[in-house]
């Protein structure tokens, strides 16, 4: 089964951000993550809000790229691939995107979108894209599903599979932490994307929600296998994460575990976030509960004589909202409620998580 690939070169290719009011906001989290994790070039961002300011200083990502006001003013930076770098509620485009996606199909770009919206589907930009270029619209069922059927159980290698206390706390971005974290030590280890900002950053993957739920374990279960298929015995299968058993929209952490099958897993939690982010009235449970249930979770739908059951490895603390000081006392707060490795890998590095998950 093919799950889904980008277009030949894609990595390589010189990117322009659409990310129209999203470098300081959470809508914007495809862009952000692909400015702090994509290896390829990103030559200039689209944000009229930020224009002319330092990407640095709006975003604290370390990275030095213009932001421009529209697709015109990016142009001279030789983009070859606009990229829709939102996520905005209900995946539609927003108009002021879709200006400078058709502006950037006329001037002869590629486009790459993760929205629900298939923009190959709409007749105006299919119109306006020049015969030897693509849409790419990532977001699609792959073809040649079957159910899942706990094969991933099987392989030798390490599987980590990150598990969050919401939704958008940075389950993506600690495993890709993670995977810099492996490369730098030596090890070989392969990354999973399940959303499309993974998919857009590391090439390949599953859109897990645009699958169908009876095959939605199966879809992974493809995808850990290949990327298993590519790595020796000690190598690591770092899979990200999507929504969360304590949010009352999301159904993705059954299948993600199903198909994993993983060795060990990695909790993904905002500091002092006590709630549903947009759901105010629906309370967390305390990390102690939600520990204990995933891995209560990932004992069940097992094959015999498989390997010990996936417990909690290490917690990755998102702790963007808090100061220095705040943020180091909230990691050990944690680090001895749990008694687990406990970091924010964005803010000082991946390394205690991946001893964490090496020790398990």
């Amino acid at each position: 089964m093919s799950g889904i690939q980008a277009p030949s070169g894609f990595r390589e290719m010189r990117l322009v951000l659409l990310q129209h009011g999203g470098l300081a906001s959470l809508t914007g989290k495809t862009g952000l993550a692909m400015l702090r994790h994509r290896a390829g070039p990103i030559v200039a961002v689209i944000d009229p809000n930020h224009a002319g300011q330092s990407l640095q200083r709006v975003t604290g990502i370390q990275r030095d790229v213009p932001v421009v006001a529209d697709l015109s003013a990016a142009l001279p930076y030789a983009p070859e691939v606009a990229v829709v770098g939102l996520a905005p509620s209900g995946g539609r485009l927003p108009d002021p995107v879709r200006h400078d996606a058709l502006a950037a199909l006329r001037a002869g770009l590629h486009l790459a979108s993760g929205l629900h919206t298939r923009l190959a589907d709409d007749p105006e930009l299919a119109d306006a894209c020049w015969r030897d270029r693509w849409i790419w619209d990532l977001r699609r069922e792959p073809e040649g599903l079957n159910v899942g059927q706990a094969r991933a159980a099987e392989l030798p290698c390490r599987r980590l599979l990150a598990i969050g206390t919401d939704m958008a706390v940075g389950k993506m971005s600690a495993c890709l932490s993670l995977l810099e974290a492996a490369q730098r030590s030596g090890i070989p280890a392969r990354f999973v994307g399940t959303g499309q900002a993974g998919i857009l950053i590391s090439g390949e993957g599953v859109a897990l929600d645009a699958v169908r739920v009876d095959y939605a374990a199966g879809a992974v279960e493809a995808a850990v296998l290949r990327a298993a298929a590519a790595l020796p015995e000690q190598g690591l299968v770092l899979v990200e994460g999507q929504g969360s058993l304590c949010h009352p929209a999301s159904t993705a952490t059954l299948p993600l575990l199903r198909g994993t099958q993983p060795t060990a897993l990695l909790l993904v939690h905002r500091a002092a976030q006590q709630t549903i982010d947009r759901l105010p009235q629906i309370p967390l449970p305390s990390l102690e509960a939600l520990v204990a249930t995933t891995e209560s979770l990932a004992s069940w739908a097992r094959p015999d004589g498989a390997a010990e059951p996936a417990k909690v490895a290490a917690v990755a603390l998102n702790t963007a909202r808090l100061d220095e000081a705040q943020a180091r006392d909230e990691v050990e707060r944690i680090r001895q409620t749990l008694g687990l490795p406990c970091t924010d890998p964005i803010r000082w590095g991946a390394e205690p998580l991946l001893r964490g998950l090496l020790s398990c």
